[in-house]
C-alpha cells in the first residue's frame, strides 16, 4: 500500500504521459505482485511445516490416528477468517468497495492456511486473484478509467499466474484468453500497447519471484522422447479421455457447492449448518483420506513429480487416486477452504496419463515405438487444465515453457485442442452464453439483460427500402445515411429480407456477370432469411439470437403478424440499456448508504423521492410557496443541491467499482472458488 501510495505521489508531481503511466503502473503491479506471491508461497510451506510436522509429530506421539485432527484444526482457523471475509462481501454488496480491497490479504492468508492444512486445493487462483486485486486497487488510486483498471487487472493476473509458476510467457497468454478476452476484442484503442502493460507486468513479477525462490521451474520434469509421430492418435485418445475427466470434474465441484448449499433432497439439513461446521466436516474428510492416500491431500505436487520421474505406481492405484482427489477436492471447495483449481487439475492430468500411457504399452505390442507414461502425464496435466479452466493457448504454453523442448509441442497441441472441442460441443448452453459476452463485450451478467424488454429500447422507424428499388440507389441511400442496414420491404410494407452494406460490398467486388450491375434490384441480393425478435422478449435472448449470425442489429416484429416491423433493436441501444441499469443501481446503493448517514432535520422536506429512468432526482417541498419561509427554505436547498451534487458525483467512481470488482475479476475468481 505504501509503495502505490508513492507512486501515486511520484506521477502527480511528474505528470508524464498516459503511456508512460501505464509502463510506470505495470511495473509497480508487478512488483508487488511479485513480492505478494512470494509472501504468499512461503506462508504456504511455513504452515505445512506447522502443521504436518511439528504438530503431525506431537499428535502422531500419542495416536498414530490423530493427524486427522490437523486439517478439523486448519479448518477451524480458516472459518475464522472467513467470517471476517463474509461481513467484507457484505459490505461490499452495500456499496463500501474499499472494504474489498481492504480484505485482500486476509484472503490470501486464508488461502495459505487452507493450503498448509492439507485442503485438496491449489495456490495459483488465489495468487492471479492477488495480482488482479493489487492492479485494480492501483488502477482506482491513481483514478484511471475503467478500461486502464481493467487492463491493470489483467496485468495483475498475469503477474499473479507469471510468479506461481515461473512462467511469464503463459502469464500473458493467460490473461490475454481469460482475463481481457472480452475487452482485448473490442478494444480498439491500441492493443499492443495493452500486451506491452501485461507483458512487462508478467515479466516483473517472474523475475522477482526468481530472485526470492529460486529459478527452479514448478517440476522437475522427465528424460523423454517422441518415439514416432505415428504416436499422435494416441494422444488424441488422451485428449478425449481428459475432455471426460474434466467434465466429471467440474461438474463434481458444482454438486458439492449444492450439497453444502442443502439443495440436495437426501441432505436438506445442510442448509441450517453454520460455515465453522460445515468446515470441519471438509476438514475430517481431509483427515480421514490423510490416514490412507496421502498422496491426495494439500496441492499434491509431490506426487506429480513422482509420476513425472517414473516411480512405479500401479494402475489400480492410480485410478484409486484420481478418483480420491476428484472427490476430494469438490469437497475442500465446497465446505469452505480457499484455494485454487489449477493445481488439482494438474493432478488428475498427471495421473490420468500415467494411467493411459501403462494402458497402451501393456495392450500394444512391444514392436511398436511408444513414449513412456511419463510424457503421457506431462500431455494430460495440459489437457486436464485445458478443459477445467477453458485455457487451451494458455495451458500448453504453460507445459511448453517448462519443458522447453518443442518436440512435445505437437502431442500436447493435439490432445489440448481436441479436449477443448470436445468440451465445448458437450457444454452449448455455456458455450453460447460466453460466445455472447464476447461478442457483445459485456460482463457475464445476463440477469441484467433478462430484466429489460425489447420494448423499452427499440427504436421506430428504422431505414428501409422497397425491394423493387434499384441496387445502386439503395446503396447511396444506406451510406448517405451511415446506415449498417436497411430493411427490405414490399409494396404492402411486408418484410421480405434486409440489406447490409456487406451485401453491397460484395456485389460490388465481385466480377461482372450475366446483369449489370444497374439492372440488379434490391430483391437480387438481399438476404431473405432474417432473424427477427418481439417487442415482450428480453434484451438476452435478443443477444443470444444475434450472435448466432453476429449481427449489429435486428427487426423487431408483431407477434401475430411476423411480416409487420414495429422497430429495431440494435448493440448500441443494448449498450447504453446496460450501463444505464448498471447506473441505478450504483445511485441506488449510494442513497442507501447516503440515507444511513445524512440525518434529515424536517421531515416535511422530502429530498429525493424518485429516481427516474433519466437518472434525475425528484425533490419536492412542501413549503415552496410559503413566502415567510423563504430564506428557510433556501438554506434546505442549497443543503440538499450539495447533497444531491455529491451523490451525482459519485455516480461515476460508484459504478466503475461495480463494473471493476463484479465483472472483470469474475474470471480469477472463479479460479480461486
Amino acid at each position: 500500500m505504501s509503495l502505490s501510495r508513492l507512486l501515486v505521489t511520484v506521477l502527480n508531481r511528474l505528470q508524464p504521459s498516459a503511456e508512460t503511466v501505464m509502463l510506470i503502473s505495470a511495473i509497480a503491479v508487478g512488483l508487488i505482485s511479485g513480492t505478494g506471491v512470494t509472501l504468499f508461497r512461503k506462508l504456504i510451506l511455513f504452515t505445512q511445516e506447522f502443521y504436518w510436522h511439528k504438530l503431525a509429530v506431537v499428535l502422531s506421539s500419542k495416536w498414530s490416528w490423530a493427524i486427522i485432527f490437523i486439517p478439523m484444526i486448519g479448518a477451524l482457523v480458516v472459518s475464522l477468517l472467513r467470517f471476517k471475509l463474509d461481513q467484507a462481501e457484505t459490505n461490499v454488496s452495500n456499496g463500501d468497495m474499499g472494504q474489498a480491497y481492504s480484505q485482500v490479504p486476509l484472503k490470501t492468508v486464508a488461502a495459505a492456511l487452507s493450503l498448509g492444512s492439507g485442503a485438496s486445493l491449489g495456490p495459483e487462483g488465489p495468487s492471479v486473484e492477488l495480482g488482479s486485486n493489487i492492479g485494480s486497487l492501483l488502477g482506482q488510486m491513481l483514478q484511471f478509467s475503467s478500461e486502464r483498471i481493467r487492463l491493470l487487472i489483467g496485468a495483475g493476473g498475469a503477474a499473479g499466474l507469471a510468479a506461481g509458476f515461473n512462467a511469464p510467457i503463459a502469464g500473458v497468454f493467460f490473461a490475454l484468453e481469460v482475463l481481457l478476452r472480452d475487452s482485448y476484442r473490442t478494444n480498439k484503442s491500441s492493443p499492443n500497447s495493452d500486451v506491452s502493460v501485461v507483458v512487462i507486468a508478467s515479466v516483473i513479477s517472474a523475475l522477482v519471484s526468481q530472485i526470492s525462490l529460486g529459478e527452479r521451474p514448478a517440476f522437475s520434469l522427465p528424460v523423454y522422447e517422441v518415439r514416432s509421430y505415428w504416436e499422435l492418435p494416441l494422444y488424441l485418445g488422451l485428449g478425449v479421455l481428459a475432455s471426460v475427466v474434466a467434465l466429471l470434474f467440474t461438474r463434481a465441484i458444482k454438486q458439492a457447492k449444492k450439497f453444502f448449499a442443502g439443495e440436495w433432497a437426501i441432505a436438506p439439513f445442510m442448509r441450517t449448518l453454520s460455515m465453522p461446521v460445515k468446515l470441519l466436516i471438509g476438514g475430517l474428510c481431509v483427515g480421514i483420506i490423510s490416514l490412507i492416500f496421502p498422496e491426495v491431500i494439500g496441492i499434491g505436487y509431490e506426487t506429480v513429480e513422482s509420476i513425472l520421474q517414473d516411480t512405479p505406481f500401479t494402475i489400480p492405484l492410480l485410478i484409486i487416486l484420481l478418483v480420491i482427489k476428484l472427490l476430494l477436492t469438490a469437497i475442500s471447495s465446497a465446505s469452505g477452504f480457499v484455494g485454487g483449481i489449477f493445481a488439482p487439475s494438474i493432478f488428475l492430468g498427471a495421473v490420468l496419463g500415467s494411467v493411459y500411457g501403462q494402458a497402451i504399452a501393456y495392450f500394444l505390442p512391444a514392436s511398436i515405438p511408444i513414449a513412456a507414461s511419463p510424457a503421457y502425464a506431462l500431455v494430460g496435466m495440459a489437457a486436464v487444465l485445458a478443459g477445467t479452466v477453458r485455457a487451451p493457448l494458455t495451458s500448453v504454453l504453460l507445459l511448453f515453457e517448462m519443458t522447453r523442448d518443442y518436440r512435445i509441442v505437437l502431442p500436447l497441441m493435439a490432445a489440448v485442442g481436441l479436449c477443448a472441442w470436445v468440451l465445448d460441443q458437450i457444454d452449448r448452453s455455456k458455450s453460447s452464453d460466453r460466445m455472447i459476452m464476447q461478442w457483445s463485450g459485456f460482463p457475464a451478467d445476463l440477469e441484467v439483460l433478462e430484466k429489460i424488454k425489447i420494448a423499452e429500447v427499440m427504436t421506430l422507424n428504422p431505414a428501409s427500402v422497397k425491394y423493387s428499388m434499384p441496387l445502386l440507389q439503395a446503396a447511396q441511400f444506406i451510406t448517405s445515411g451511415y446506415h449498417h442496414s436497411a430493411l427490405v420491404f414490399d409494396d404492402i410494407n411486408h418484410l421480405q429480407g434486409i440489406l447490409t452494406t456487406q451485401d453491397i460490398k460484395r456485389i460490388l467486388s465481385a466480377p461482372a456477370g450475366d446483369h449489370p450491375l444497374e439492372e440488379l434490384t434490391v430483391q437480387n441480393i438481399c438476404t431473405s432469411e432474417v432473424l427477427c425478435t418481439f417487442a415482450d422478449e428480453s434484451l438476452a435472448e435478443a443477444l443470444k439470437r444475434m450472435a448466432t449470425r453476429d449481427l449489429r442489429q435486428m427487426p423487431v416484429v408483431d407477434r401475430h403478424q411476423p411480416k409487420r416491423v414495429i422497430g429495431m433493436v440494435d448493440r448500441l441501444a443494448i449498450t447504453t440499456a446496460y450501463n444505464t441499469a448498471l447506473t441505478k443501481r450504483a445511485i441506488a446503493a449510494r442513497i442507501t448508504a447516503t440515507k444511513s448517514t445524512v440525518p434529515i432535520a424536517n421531515n416535511a422536506y422530502t429530498p429525493i423521492t424518485t429516481i427516474g429512468s433519466n437518472g434525475s432526482n425528484n425533490i419536492s417541498s412542501n413549503s415552496a410557496n410559503d413566502k415567510s419561509n423563504n430564506k428557510d427554505n433556501n438554506l434546505k436547498d442549497n443543503n440538499l443541491s450539495n447533497l444531491n451534487n455529491s451523490l451525482i458525483n459519485a455516480v461515476d467512481s460508484t459504478l466503475t467499482n461495480n463494473l471493476n470488482r463484479e465483472s472483470d475479476i469474475q474470471s480469477s475468481e472463479a479460479i480461486s472458488s
